[in-house]
């Protein structure tokens, strides 16, 4: 009789360790306060992003007037086997901003044609590309030229390490992208990976955050980190169920408790008959 109560003790609590919760792997759920087709403001805006060492930049300079060609030319990457390629084009190269863009060196300059060195490290894009025109108009375009400076990331960079599908280092050329988009990009989150305690590791001038957000709740979207900023790095925990190494499913959790039941049960079977 003891030896059943024991058995039974042992199923009861397999059971109720293994499978994975359904609450634990679905995306954005609402709360019970909500409704079906409520409207949520997702807060978009965002302290802008400050550039840091290593940041690969694109400068472009244009004129709506054919003035100053060989100036502005010499701000266009070129590319040795076809001079006409434009910059689209030459931005889905893999690498190709990393040779022939302007990075941000461990001073916190770019080197700029005709300008030399500026400390682009703690400005906006905005900026920069701001202090560019400035600096262009003054000194070496005519009034009439009207350039225009576009300055832009080399992409939007994050990497993802964890409980993922594809871990690794991503890039995509968007100005913005949630934490759930990039993600998903990357191949998604398993069942064994915890979605109620995703970290985002952050660098800031000062140093280096991590935050913490619960993908299972639908009002992540108003999370100052639910939009990624460049060199996010998203790391995503194993449920205690891998460390564990029970089933996630009900197949896999009933195939590993009838294996740990066949194993007792013979074991104390083997046991009773030495006695004997």
């Amino acid at each position: 009789m003891h030896s059943k109560s024991l058995l039974l003790l042992v199923f009861v609590v397999i059971a109720t360790a293994s499978c994975v919760p359904i609450s634990k792997i679905t995306y954005l759920q609402e709360s019970g306060t909500s409704k079906n087709d409520s409207l949520i403001e997702v807060r978009r805006v965002q302290s802008p992003y400050r550039l840091q060492i290593n940041d690969v930049l694109s400068i472009q300079i244009k004129s709506d007037k054919d003035v100053d060609a060989e100036l502005i030319s010499s701000f266009t990457i070129s590319n040795n086997n076809n001079q006409n390629n434009n910059q689209s084009n030459i931005a889905q190269q893999p690498g190709s901003l990393y040779f022939n863009g302007y990075t941000v060196d461990i001073h916190g300059d770019i080197r700029v044609p005709e300008l030399g060195k500026i400390k682009a490290i703690g400005m906006t894009v905005e900026e920069l590309q701001d202090y560019i025109t400035k600096e262009l108009t003054e000194k070496y375009f005519k009034p009439e030229a009207k350039i225009f400076v576009t300055v832009k990331l080399d992409g939007l960079r994050y990497t993802m390490v964890g409980e993922v599908t594809s871990p690794g280092q991503k890039r995509i050329f968007r100005e913005q992208i949630s934490i759930v988009e990039a993600i998903a990009d990357g191949g998604g989150v398993p069942i064994t990976g915890d979605l109620t305690d995703v970290k985002i590791v952050r660098q800031y001038p000062e140093g280096v955050r991590t935050h913490t957000v619960d993908l299972t709740r639908l009002d992540v979207v108003n999370s100052p980190y639910y939009f990624l900023r460049p060199n996010d790095m998203i790391v995503v925990n194993p449920l205690p169920q891998k460390s564990i190494g029970t089933g996630t499913t009900g197949l896999s959790t009933f195939t590993t408790i009838l294996s740990v039941f066949t194993a007792t049960v013979g074991t104390v079977l083997l046991i009773n008959s030495l006695s004997n």
